[in-house]
């Protein structure tokens, strides 16, 4: 019965743990652009979008369609950045075990 109740409290200890983490990423933020710097977009690993920064010379040829396309592109990019960190640092914590509901 020790290794059951060893089981569980290593559970709770890495529950709190991940808990933990999360919160501390839903702070941290990631950055990501497009168009050579054009556009960028700046997020927390929970992906909120935190800030859109758009370099007024992305605006001169008044391409509308390429403008849309680079902002897609930069918030696409940032998502796709802080969710690999929120994965690669809950896979420190699990030591790579997938748990349901967790990312």
């Amino acid at each position: 019965m020790r290794n059951m109740n060893d089981l569980v409290r290593q559970a709770g200890v890495m529950q709190h743990k991940i808990a933990k983490l999360q919160q501390e990423l839903g702070e941290r933020t990631v950055e990501a652009s497009s168009g050579g710097g054009m556009v960028r977009v700046i997020a927390t690993c929970k992906q909120d979008i935190k800030e859109i920064i758009i370099d007024p010379k992305a605006l001169e040829g008044g391409d509308v369609e390429m403008l849309q396309d680079l902002v897609l592109t930069a918030v696409n990019e940032s998502i796709r950045v802080g969710r690999a960190a929120m994965e690669r640092e809950i896979s420190a914590i699990t030591g790579g075990i997938k748990l349901p509901g967790i990312i």
